[in-house]
């Protein structure tokens, strides 16, 4: 730089420097002058380096800025330096949308003035966008979110270091999320001792940050908490933290930043194509549940209508009921009348048949036995029949991940009309792949030892398990199987184990029907019968 420069020299640290180097403010100038700070986007301790969004003054742009600072009489630090410098050179020809464009390099006496702390500059087009940190604020990412985010840095590495070049992604404030979601290294320049190693470390340790919000390296943000570690001193994976994330995927992230001595991985095409294959998954899951949400709302038309021209159907049987009757009570009415009518003209020697009472008559009290010592046995109740049906008070979905499967159609297992069907979504693999399992939990009307459950169903092969549950809400691991099954086209009878009397009846399905990559069951009625 010439003359003196535009920002605050080295005394505090108000701008997250490193002690002892330039503290920059929003509003300096650097580059002989070129370029304006607008706002400091993070830090490296360990370059150490500071990033910044500025302005190009000459070409009215806004750039990123990746500064170098630190004592230039510190023949290490001002080394490590120039190696960055070099790095930053020879790749700037590298052009991947997963990297930002360096635009220019300045060193020491071409735009850099040592002795205020600036020991190198990369200038690099600015990427439109947010903070990678910004986007965790509220919690991890879903594993489909944070794949498709990771897939075009991972082919950056890949495609860098088949070059030859080493990128340097191990720091999750040189990265930025694009407007069409993809995360970039928006700050380049890999520090002196970075190897294409680190970059694959680097990538882990992304992926680890968004699925858990915790950083998994050395040298990150104060504000981020560390990632925990087991008794080995790896980090303790984040399917462990959130169980909702993809084995594959968690073990990729695990793997990504152990030694390559003991499992680690290697090179970033190993990442890459977990990535794809979680991110194809997962779309592939949200068009089915598109799909399946579609399919209940045209079934739940179609029931509406069903519905409704049964009621419109029983409204007319009931008028016609009630015509009947009207017709008929009107009738003996009139005939009453005209019989009285009769009688009140006729002589009694014209008067024949019998005589019409208009005074109420009562019955005559039961004549008594002929033992009256014994006394007269009191009304009972009616016992339960042994091998009856027991009523259902209601029923629902039972879900223990996911979403659950269609749950406004579940009430149709147990209307009495075996041509109204709830069943599961499609799923491309079996149980217990994406989910353990999913179950119809059933409240009976009131608590019984049951003998057998009748399922009548069209899905052939569908395995289920009929379980007692000691609530409506009651965990998996609470309940108790009374019975098991493989389905058959139509009714399929489960004998049970008695055992004690239930109110709540799980029916829990262990293997889908369909085959290949559309595993679905659908189930038509359930009837639950007492035991005797």
């Amino acid at each position: 730089m010439s003359g003196t420069p535009d920002y605050t020299a080295p005394h505090g640290n108000p701008a997250g420097g490193a002690v002892g180097a330039a503290a920059f403010v929003p509003g300096a100038t650097l580059g002989d002058g070129r370029y304006r700070l607008l706002s400091l986007a993070g830090q490296d301790v360990r370059a150490p380096a500071q990033f910044w969004r500025a302005r190009d003054n000459a070409l009215g742009r806004d750039v990123a800025l990746t500064v170098l600072i630190g004592d230039a009489s510190d023949e290490h630090t001002a080394a490590r330096a120039r190696r960055t410098l070099e790095r930053s050179t020879h790749g700037a020809g590298f052009t991947h949308p997963g990297v930002s464009r360096t635009l220019d390099v300045l060193w020491p006496g071409h735009g850099v003035n040592p002795r205020d702390g600036v020991l190198g500059i990369i200038v690099a087009e600015w990427t439109q966008g947010t903070d990678l940190l910004d986007l965790i604020t509220e919690g991890p990412l879903p594993s489909g979110t944070a794949s498709r985010l990771l897939e075009a840095l991972a082919a950056a590495v890949e495609t860098a270091h088949h070059a030859g070049l080493v990128l340097g992604v191990d720091h999750p404030q040189r990265l930025r999320v694009t407007p069409d979601g993809k995360l970039r290294l928006a700050f380049p320049g890999p520090r002196a001792e970075v190897t294409a190693r680190e970059d694959v470390r680097g990538l882990g340790a992304v992926l680890y940050l968004m699925l858990t919000c915790r950083w998994a390296l050395d040298g990150g943000p104060n504000t981020l908490p560390s990632a925990p570690t087991g008794p080995d001193g790896t980090v303790v994976s984040p399917q462990t933290l959130h169980p909702t994330v993809p084995h594959e995927l968690s073990t990729v992230a695990v793997r990504s930043l152990v030694d390559t001595s003991i499992g680690g991985l290697r090179t970033g095409a190993a990442i890459l194509r977990v990535l794809e294959q979680t991110a194809a998954a997962e779309a592939e899951a949200a068009a089915l549940r598109a799909q399946e949400a579609a399919l209940t709302e045209e079934y739940s038309a179609v029931g509406v209508e069903e519905d409704d021209k049964r009621d419109e159907k029983s409204r007319r049987r009931k008028l016609a009921v009630g015509m009947t009757l009207l017709t008929v009570a009107t009738v003996g009415i009139l005939a009453w009348i005209g019989l009285s009518v009769i009688g009140m003209f006729a002589t009694p020697e014209t008067r024949s048949g019998p005589t019409v009472a208009l005074t109420p008559t009562t019955t005559a009290p039961p004549a008594e036995t002929s033992n009256p010592a014994q006394p007269s046995t009191p009304p009972s109740s009616e016992p339960v029949q042994a091998g009856g049906t027991v009523d259902v008070a209601s029923v629902n979905v039972y879900n223990v991940q996911g979403e659950p499967d269609n749950p406004h159609r579940i009430k149709r297992v147990v209307d009495g009309d075996p041509r109204s069907t709830w069943k599961t979504m499609t799923y491309r693999q079996q149980f217990p792949r994406g989910k353990p399992g999913v179950g119809v939990m059933i409240t009976l009307s009131d608590a019984a030892k049951l003998a057998k459950v009748v399922i009548d169903s069209p899905s052939a092969g569908t395995k289920v398990e009929v379980r007692s549950a000691p609530s409506g809400n009651a965990d998996l691991d609470e309940t108790t199987v009374l019975g098991s099954g493989t389905l058959q086209k139509g009714d399929t009878e489960i004998a049970l184990n008695a055992g004690d009397a239930t109110k709540f009846m799980l029916l829990w399905i262990t293997g889908l029907g369909g085959s290949g990559d559309r595993n679905v069951s659908e189930l038509s009625e359930l009837t639950f019968v007492r035991a005797g």
